[in-house]
Formats: structure tokens, C-alpha cells, sequence
């Protein structure tokens, strides 16, 4: 005669319990006290919703569902009175029955209901919020109130892209992602309301049905985004900063605002050469490298429509903000020359150097951010060269012009006038700015340019008869060395300082043997004024 209520299985958590005026969503299984069975929403495969408290149940149901919650299974016992009565249902409940039902109950909202936010992860740092008209980047597990899975994006692989607050999303889902920090992880709930309603959506979500969604926010940003820059480290020294059309040499960790690593420079352990402000890097990388300084760290956060847009590229998925940690090794501009500074210079400075002089120095060799290449001083000795000869880079050539012996200068040499675009493998980078710092030692004055060899006195007007020591009419490359050795040797005469003996020799004789049959004449031998005089007749 009274109504019984039998708790047969409570969850561990119940946020919330049925009070009239709640909507429900419930199985249930209805039969007499002999087990037959009269209805099973189960049957029809779909849950019992209704409003509790509001007449649209019949009373004993209405009282036994006061206090349950969400995934609580409950053995209700209603007597007549608080069921059909002495009518019952015609086919279907006999008069004066009395009702077992087995209720599971599946959800519960009010429509007094609003989303519900529950952050259980939020960063330490949270520079930005999102704020209406955001476009976000988001994973989600999507749930019904008892548990049951309907969608996740991690099953996709896949993140969820979309703007906020314009509608693009369910109302819900538009409140409750609003002021979200990148990294954060919230559970938010929604009233069917503020979801998908009476409707529901398709098979996967019924009518009415309160949606919970585990979220965590990857990305954010705003169409009206520019590149955020975020200086980490600036030299205190800056002579220079790039500007459009210089080349820059960079190291770089890319990752996604979320922290995932795409890309670094440094695991394949060489810089990322570029020009600047040309389009051969993407539109924010471009505007992010301009103004910095050799040696600067700086990061600099990228929106999509400055990235690489909807589409996304190899790891780097769509419509994602990139943050990139640079480190500008070096740069410099295709207009650049040597810069030369001259760092001390003795008072007695009258001999400067020149083209063909013979040089040696010492020298440091490094690259701008101050990565050290090479020492003379290390191996001991000097680096002797012919200046002008193409014993050295042309930088260095031309680094080397107009110094006194004792002098030193620090050059600096933009990679077109030293080891281009390839460098040295295994010792310098390609496109690399070279720094020398550098002392001359002793400098040994060379010929006048186009000379190999210049007499000190007069020209014996014999010569040929001279060299030629067994008056054969013929001079051989023995005796054409043999005779020049001679007069090096007693002061006669003087080679072009800083070259092979021998290599000199042999290029005189072969201008010499004018027509390469191994032997000089007569006919054939002139000096070098002799052969610019007749040039000059004949024209």
C-alpha cells in the first residue's frame, strides 16, 4: 500500500540529485510482482524524458525519483493509489495493479540550468585569454552526464578548429571555452539548451541530452593578430641590425603554442640561411627577423594567417601559431665590402703594403658570433702569402692592402669575398662572415706587377750569348736556370718574393720558348720591354 524505494546502486559521486521541476532522462524496466514485464524503454531503444514534479508522471514514479542521481539504479514499488488506481490501462495495466519499475537514471538538467566550468589544470603562465572572436585549437572528449562516449578528437587526431562567439559553435560550447588559457584543461557541462535541444543531433546525441566536455586548449589567436615579438637576450654591443635584403644565419627550436617541437635547427646541427624581407621565408618570419642583432636571442610567436595558414605544412598542422626561438649567428648584405679596423699601428709607419709584396702574419680566424676557426698562433708559425696572388680569399686580399709591418687590424669579410655559399666543409659554414684578427710580422717588397724577375743593375747587352754557355744557338731549361740561380745568388738580380723557385723559372721559360719545342733561340728570347715595344708598333 505505500510506496518502496530500493537504492540498488549509488555512484561513489553524486554532484547532484533529482528535485521537482528537474528534466530526466531514464531506462527503465516495468513489471507486475510476478516478473511479468509490461513496458521497457529499453525496448524502444531510447531513454523515458520527462519534467519531475509537474503532474506529467504518474505519482508513485514522481515521488521515487526525488533524490537520485545520474548512474543510481533504484527498485521502485508503487502501489495503485500512486499508479493507475482501480482503472488501470486498458490492455495493458490490470486494475488495482501494483508496479515494480527498474529505473537507471541517465541524465538531469533544470532549465533554470548554466554551463558549468570546472578548471582541474590551468598553467602557471597565461599571458592571454580567449576572448570572443578567437579562433581556437582544441582536443576534446565529449560525454553524456552517466559517462557514455559520443565523440573525441583524439580519436581523430585531430584538433577541433574553430572561432569563438560568432556562432559557429553550440551556444554552450561558446560560453564555456571563453577566457580558456592555452594548456588549460576544463570539464564543461551543458544543458541540452544550450546544445543540441529537443533534436539532438543525428544518432550519436539524443534529444535532450546534457553534454560534458573534457577539454584542453592547444592554440590560440585572432585574425587581427600581428607577430608578437619577445626579446630574450640582446648583445650589449650592436653595431648593425638587419634590415630588408641582408642574408641572416640562424639557429632555431619551432614549436606549437602548446609546446610540441616541429622543427630546430640544431638537430641537424647547421643554421637556417636565409634573406630577409624577400618572401623566401614565411610572411612572420620575415617581419620577426628584422632589427636584430648578431648574437641576439629572441622568440617570436606567429599567427597562422602569417604562418602557414589553414592548410598547415609536414608537422606543423593548420591554422596553428608557431613559436620560434631564434639565435642570429650572423648576416650581411650582397652590397657589403670589407670592414677593416685598424686596432693599433706603430709611429714609424712609412712601407705599406701592396700587391705582390710577400707577407707573413698571424692571424685568429673566426665567425662573427665569435665561434673560434683557426690560429696561426696555435700551429707556431706565421701565414706567409703573396699579396694579390689568389693565395688567400679576396676579402683577405683585400684586408691585407696598406698595412706596416707591426700593425694590427681586425677585418671583417662578408661570405661573397671569402668561402660563399658551400664554405669549407668541416671548417667553415657556408655563407658565413668571417672575422680575422690580425698581426703583420715582416714584409718582403715585391716586383712590379706582371714581373717574376727584375735585374738590380744594367742588362748585359749579350744576354742571350751569356746564358747560352756552350754557343749552341739554343738555351735549354737547365742552363736558362742555372744562369738566373746565378744571378739571384751573387745580387743581380731578384725574383718575385714568396713563390717557388723552380715553378718561376720553368713559367719565364715557357714565355720564353714561344714555340714550346724545349729550347730557346735567339730569335725567340726578348725582355719584357722589348716584347711591349714591339706590341706597340705593331699597332
Amino acid at each position: 500500500t505505500e510506496l518502496g524505494v530500493e537504492r540498488r546502486f549509488v555512484p561513489e559521486s553524486c554532484p547532484r540529485a533529482v528535485r521537482p521541476g528537474d528534466f530526466v532522462r531514464y531506462h527503465y524496466l516495468g513489471a507486475f510482482p510476478d516478473g511479468t514485464r509490461f513496458d521497457s524503454s529499453y525496448d524502444r531503444g531510447s531513454t523515458f524524458n520527462v519534467f519531475v514534479g509537474k503532474g506529467q508522471l504518474i505519482a508513485g514514479m514522481d515521488q521515487a525519483l526525488v533524490g537520485m542521481c545520474v548512474n543510481e539504479r533504484r527498485f521502485v514499488k508503487i502501489p495503485p493509489k500512486l499508479a493507475y488506481g482501480s482503472e488501470g490501462v486498458p490492455g495493458v495495466i490490470p486494475p488495482n495493479a501494483v508496479l515494480h519499475f527498474d529505473v537507471l537514471l541517465i541524465d538531469l538538467w533544470n532549465s533554470e540550468d548554466k554551463v558549468q566550468i570546472e578548471t582541474y589544470f590551468k598553467p602557471e603562465k597565461c599571458p592571454r585569454t580567449v576572448q570572443v572572436s578567437d579562433f581556437v585549437r582544441y582536443h576534446y572528449n565529449g560525454t553524456f552526464l552517466d559517462g557514455t562516449l559520443f565523440d573525441s578528437s583524439h580519436n581523430r587526431m585531430r584538433t577541433y578548429d574553430t572561432y569563438v562567439g560568432i556562432g559557429w559553435l553550440i551556444p554552450g560550447m561558446d560560453q564555456g571555452l571563453l577566457g580558456m588559457c592555452v594548456g588549460e584543461k576544463r570539464i564543461i557541462t551543458i544543458p541540452p539548451f544550450l546544445a543540441y535541444g529537443e533534436d539532438g543531433d543525428g544518432k550519436e546525441i539524443p534529444g535532450q541530452a546534457s553534454l560534458v566536455f573534457d577539454v584542453v586548449l592547444l592554440d590560440l589567436h585572432n585574425p587581427k593578430d600581428g607577430i608578437v615579438i619577445e626579446n630574450q637576450l640582446v648583445p650589449e654591443s650592436c653595431e648593425r641590425r638587419s634590415q630588408t635584403g641582408d642574408f641572416l644565419r640562424y639557429h632555431y627550436n619551432g614549436t606549437l603554442l602548446d609546446g610540441t617541437l616541429f622543427d630546430s635547427s640544431y638537430s641537424r646541427n647547421h643554421t637556417y640561411d636565409t634573406y630577409v624581407g624577400k618572401g623566401y621565408v614565411i610572411a612572420g618570419m620575415d617581419e620577426g627577423l628584422l632589427g636584430v642583432c648578431t648574437g641576439e636571442k629572441r622568440r617570436i610567436i606567429i599567427p597562422p594567417h602569417l604562418g602557414y595558414g589553414e592548410e598547415g605544412r609536414g608537422k606543423i598542422p593548420g591554422s596553428a601559431v608557431l613559436v620560434f626561438d631564434i639565435h642570429v649567428v650572423d648576416f650581411h648584405n650582397p652590397s657589403d665590402s670589407v670592414s677593416i679596423t685598424v686596432n693599433y699601428k706603430p709611429s714609424n709607419c712609412t712601407v705599406l703594403s701592396k700587391k705582390g709584396d710577400y707577407l707573413k702574419y698571424h692571424y685568429n680566424a673566426s665567425l662573427l658570433d665569435g665561434t673560434l676557426l683557426d690560429s696561426t698562433h696555435s700551429l707556431g708559425k706565421t701565414y706567409n702569402i703573396v699579396l694579390g696572388s689568389g693565395q688567400v680569399v679576396l676579402g683577405m686580399d683585400m684586408g691585407l692592402q696598406d698595412m706596416c709591418v707591426g700593425e694590427r687590424r681586425t677585418v671583417v669579410i662578408p661570405p661573397h669575398l671569402g668561402y660563399g655559399e658551400d664554405g669549407v666543409e668541416g671548417e667553415v659554414p657556408g655563407s658565413a662572415v668571417l672575422v680575422f684578427d690580425i698581426e703583420l710580422l715582416e714584409l718582403v717588397s715585391g716586383l712590379p706587377e706582371g714581373y717574376m724577375f727584375v735585374w738590380n743593375g744594367e742588362v748585359s747587352p749579350n744576354l742571350f750569348e751569356e746564358i747560352d754557355q756552350n754557343h749552341d744557338g739554343e738555351v735549354l731549361l737547365e742552363e736558362f736556370s742555372e744562369y738566373i740561380q746565378t744571378q739571384v745568388d751573387t745580387g743581380k738580380g731578384k725574383l718575385a718574393p714568396g713563390f717557388d723557385f723552380e715553378m718561376i723559372v720553368k713559367n719565364m721559360f715557357t714565355n720564353q720558348d714561344r714555340d714550346g719545342n724545349g729550347k730557346v733561340t735567339a730569335e725567340e728570347f726578348k725582355l719584357k720591354d722589348q716584347e711591349a715595344k714591339e706590341e706597340h708598333d705593331e699597332l
